[in-house]
């Protein structure tokens, strides 16, 4: 007798808490083996393909293309041994006994990484008349199109159906009872649509103030108009992570920028001449990032992360590089991972490689994580100059400008020189300017004579 277990969505990692479906894989009735990629989500990170632990037939889906899940909500049901595939009332049966018990899955559930056998059941599952859940009754079903939510007009008794912190903390700042929400998600779920919903529909059946007499109202007119203009874009995905991190980037990190000019030509011909010849072509990043490795090397307190518990700076042994991409989905940080032991070959390559697929949204969460330094090449938008925003909880950036012909005092003369602009923001506590300022004139000695870097070899 085949018996059903329920596949929820996993922990994906750094502190993500939902995840919305992009595409299913597989569809009710389909055969699936231990591993293989069953349904396609965006995260705030990535794109990730999350591979079911099970292997068996499918016997219910949960959420529609589109639809946020919070991690532990219902991806999917699976009939696992026995011949043929149960009927949907003992798949809902075998599901809630499943739900009764600790959710168990044996290792990690991202694509790459595998998993083995599912746990060994604890303890049996005690069958008894299932509780219903006291949500409203006319929740959608799990697998049916998501509706859209409204505010109940009842409210429900008992806990309310909530997973993410999230959707309760925005909630609790809006003012709004969770018990008024009706959930769209898997058995009455509410996610953070439903409660965005809820607000909008709140605010649109909020009554008009009405007027005092004796009294101007033109001002309400005028706010009622601005409310209902524009348009609104929940800041979700890349772009609400993107908001989150330089929030809390300027909130704790009490930055400082310092930049200088640099004369690029020597660089340029340098980079041509490697390039003549033969062999991979050499990027100007990945001739960047070697430059920003040995100042690193040179001035380690900006490869550094500050402990505020501990109230302690911690250097970092290694230089994972982040490089800003900037996609169709926003602005990511590919990760290169050990870039301190890496040539300007192995630097190019990798810098391909994570470029293509951030814009193909498939970088994995570990293509995006772990960055001790940041290295912004804002040049290939045409502008000059900027300054950075540290990517917390980095300690340092630095920004390349674009390189352009422009006049030069070369030799006590005046000529046409490419000129970049290098732009560095610091942490001011892991450093002052003395340290700040001698990384960046470093960068810039080595930009202006190459030769500077074999020193360091």
């Amino acid at each position: 007798m085949a018996q059903v277990l329920e596949f929820k969505l996993p922990d994906l990692g750094e502190g993500l808490t939902e995840a919305e479906i992009v595409r299913w894989l597989v569809n009710v009735g389909d055969v699936v083996a231990i591993d293989q990629p069953v349904v396609e989500v965006e995260t705030a990170k990535a794109m990730v393909e999350v591979p079911c632990p099970y292997g068996g037939v499918v016997t219910a889906r949960f959420g529609e293309e589109g639809t946020e899940l919070p991690v532990g909500a219902p991806l999917l049901t699976v009939a696992v041994g026995g011949g043929a595939a149960p009927s949907a009332e003992a798949a809902s049966a075998a599901s809630a006994a499943s739900a009764a018990e600790s959710s168990e899955y044996s290792g990690n559930v991202l694509i790459g990484y595998g998993t083995s056998g599912p746990a060994a059941r604890r303890r049996r599952v005690r069958r008894e008349t299932p509780v219903t859940a006291s949500v409203t009754a006319t929740a959608a079903p799990a697998a049916a199109p998501v509706a859209a939510p409204a505010v109940a007009p009842v409210v429900s008794q008992g806990p309310v159906p909530v997973i993410s912190p999230l959707v309760r903390k925005l909630a609790r700042d809006e003012g709004l009872d969770l018990r008024e929400v009706r959930g769209s998600g898997p058995d009455g779920l509410i996610l953070r649509a439903d409660v965005e919903n809820a607000l909008a529909v709140r605010d649109r059946t909020a009554p008009a103030p009405t007027a005092t007499p004796g009294h101007a109202t033109a001002a309400a007119p005028a706010a009622g108009v601005a409310a209902a203009a524009g348009e609104r874009i929940p800041l979700r995905g890349v772009r609400g992570a993107v908001a989150d991190k330089l929030s809390r980037s300027r909130t704790e990190i009490p930055d400082a920028t310092c930049w200088v000019d640099a004369d690029a030509t020597e660089l340029m011909a340098a980079r041509a001449a490697m390039n003549a010849a033969g062999g991979p072509k050499i990027s100007v990043l990945a001739l960047l990032a070697r430059i920003c490795t040995h100042a690193l090397a040179r001035f380690p307190e900006l490869n550094s992360t500050v402990d505020t518990a501990a109230r302690e700076i911690v250097r970092l042994p290694s230089v994972h590089l982040g490089f800003a991409a900037q996609t169709e989905r926003g602005l990511v940080v590919p990760v290169v991972k050990d870039a301190g032991g890496r040539t300007a070959e192995s630097l190019t390559a990798e810098f391909a490689r994570l470029t293509e697929s951030a814009r193909q949204g498939t970088l994995t969460p570990a293509d995006l994580t772990g960055g001790t330094f940041t290295l912004n090449n804002y040049g290939v938008f045409g502008v000059d100059g900027s300054t950075p925003i540290i990517n917390h909880p980095e300690a340092a950036m630095l920004g390349v400008g674009r390189i352009v012909p422009k006049p030069w005092v070369h030799q006590g003369e005046l000529a046409v020189r490419q000129v970049v602009q290098l732009s560095l923001s610091f942490d001011h506590r892991v450093c002052d300017g003395g340290t700040a300022g001698g990384f960046l004139r470093y960068v810039a000695d080595c930009v202006e004579n190459p030769a500077v870097l074999l020193r360091t070899l």
